[in-house]
């Protein structure tokens, strides 16, 4: 006789735990929120009023490269000190960032005008890549996490799906986002000569 298990027998808890989380990283990448890396509250925000239809990207330069997901909360910290107290802005001026642990860091978050590109802030995501991309790429997990999260964002409607992707160095005169980050992004679907 076969023997038919029942709901008491099996503890269902684990796979259901299971289920639950292959749901939360199915796009490849956890987005750490404000709360997370612990931001500072901003003084001001404004929401953006108009459809968001370029993405600009962007690297630190200074927080380096972090490889663990304290060392990258951290760098989101020293980012937002330096945007806030020496800038003198609101708050951090990026959307997001990439950190080395291929986490996706909320900076303003969607839907909030940056500080990261003049003429673009109220109309753009500003994605920064924590490090310094001059002479080295970010690692080839961070770079497909960036390309997941745009289409994420795209899926989300928090980003138009003809968008047009910049370097900042094409919207402002900066080395930003480092020449090698830069020669990078020129291959990308969406990038566009200005």
């Amino acid at each position: 006789m076969k023997k038919m298990w029942s709901i008491k027998q099996i503890n269902l808890i684990p796979w259901i735990m299971f289920l639950l989380f292959q749901f939360e990283t199915l796009n490849g990448f956890n987005i750490i929120n404000r709360n997370e890396w612990r931001a500072r509250d901003h003084l001001y925000s404004e929401s953006i009023t108009e459809d968001v239809r370029y993405v600009i990207i962007h690297h630190s330069y200074n927080p380096g490269f972090c490889q663990t997901t304290d060392a990258c909360k951290a760098s989101m910290r020293s980012i937002q000190d330096l945007h806030m107290d020496f800038n003198g802005w609101e708050d951090i001026g990026y959307t997001f960032a990439i950190g080395g642990d291929g986490n996706v860091y909320e900076g303003r978050g969607y839907g909030i005008v940056g500080a990261h590109a003049p003429n673009y802030n109220n109309r753009s995501i500003g994605l920064l890549f924590i490090g310094d991309y001059t002479h080295s790429l970010p690692t080839p997990y961070m770079l497909n996490v960036a390309k997941e999260f745009i289409a994420y964002s795209v899926s989300q409607k928090q980003l138009k799906s003809d968008y047009k992707l910049y370097g900042h160095r094409q919207v402002r005169e900066t080395e930003c986002p480092g020449q090698a980050l830069y020669n990078e992004i020129k291959n990308w679907e969406h990038w566009t000569e200005n």
